[in-house]
């Protein structure tokens, strides 16, 4: 028998062939996406895959134009309504008000909700994610990972079950990156579903599972692991003299399909293992060393890409 999936009551996103189209243009094209309650969903995909547009249908600002499906048991084309008062939305682009103070524009956030007991709710938020500190700082003058703070205080303010999250971390230095999903996997501990499009590719392996889009359309799905097992891709670290010239050489061998520096040596990635060993051994003067290695998630990625453009190159995405 095979793998029984989550019950209806237990996913907060259960969307199928989800689609969205602007003009001529289909931007989301047959999505199927279920996000179980309480977990960190990754969603991923190069610019232009229709991630964004996604999240916008999802929390009610786009109404789609195909599909069927719920968010938190609500019908994505007949209860909007209900769905916006339940979902924080935080955008890519900061989108408060930078002359005011980082609590006036939780304040002003509280009223739009119409939260009641504003002064204790908004009080509450701050200390949770470490802005009482800031309390007084007009938000145009914070730096990145401190508006991202801002703006996640936000969408909390009115309890929602469901967080969706458009690069939230773009910009911001490593540490505030850190502290930002210390939070994120904070909330998901206390039941909060959170659904995140990142280009990180280390923020890759802090979700519990992922989506990969390219064109509109899923690649894969799984966790981490699995979606880099089952890209079968195979990956060699390669050391020695002359590497520079190396990676043009390597380059023109069809066993090999992609070739990258890391540091002192160069990572070549393919899918055929024994013909890549028999290609570097081609192009080895009795200079090189190489060793396989696990190929990493940036590989993977960029191997789905060319997969999909492979796929989109033989009729099968039109």
């Amino acid at each position: 028998m095979g793998e029984v999936g989550p019950s209806p009551r237990d996913l907060a996103i259960d969307v199928r062939g989800l689609e969205k189209r602007f003009g001529g243009v289909t931007a989301v094209n047959g999505v199927d996406l279920q996000v179980p309650k309480g977990m960190i969903y990754g969603f991923l995909g190069p610019n232009g895959s229709g991630k964004t547009t996604t999240l916008r249908m999802l929390c009610g600002l786009l109404k789609p134009d195909g599909g069927s499906g719920t968010r938190l048991r609500y019908d994505i084309h007949t209860e909007a309504r209900e769905i916006k008062r339940r979902i924080g939305y935080m955008t890519q682009k900061f989108s408060f008000y930078e002359d005011l103070t980082v609590e006036e524009n939780l304040n002003f956030v509280a009223r739009v909700y119409n939260i009641p007991d504003r002064a204790r709710t908004v009080g509450r938020i701050m200390e949770d994610l470490d802005l009482a500190c800031r309390r007084n700082q007009k938000a145009g003058q914070l730096s990145g990972g401190w508006k991202q703070r801002v703006a996640l205080a936000a969408c909390l303010s009115h309890d929602p079950a469901l967080l969706l999250l458009d690069e939230p971390t773009a910009g911001v230095d490593p540490e505030a990156r850190r502290s930002f999903w210390n939070i994120i996997h904070r909330l998901a501990s206390q039941g909060i579903t959170v659904l995140v499009t990142t280009h990180y590719m280390d923020e890759v392996e802090r979700c519990h599972r992922i989506t990969y889009l390219a064109g509109g359309r899923v690649v894969t799905s799984g966790t981490p692991r699995e979606v880099s097992d089952r890209s079968g891709l195979v990956a060699f670290a390669v050391s020695g003299a002359g590497l520079d010239d190396l990676r043009q050489t390597l380059g023109r061998e069809k066993a090999i399909r992609g070739v990258s520096a890391l540091g002192a040596q160069i990572v070549v990635t393919g899918r055929d293992r024994e013909a890549m060993e028999r290609a570097l051994a081609h192009v080895n003067a009795g200079h090189l060393s190489w060793e396989q290695i696990p190929p990493s998630f940036e590989d993977v990625f960029v191997e789905l890409i060319h997969q999909a453009t492979e796929s989109q190159g033989k009729g099968a995405w039109t």
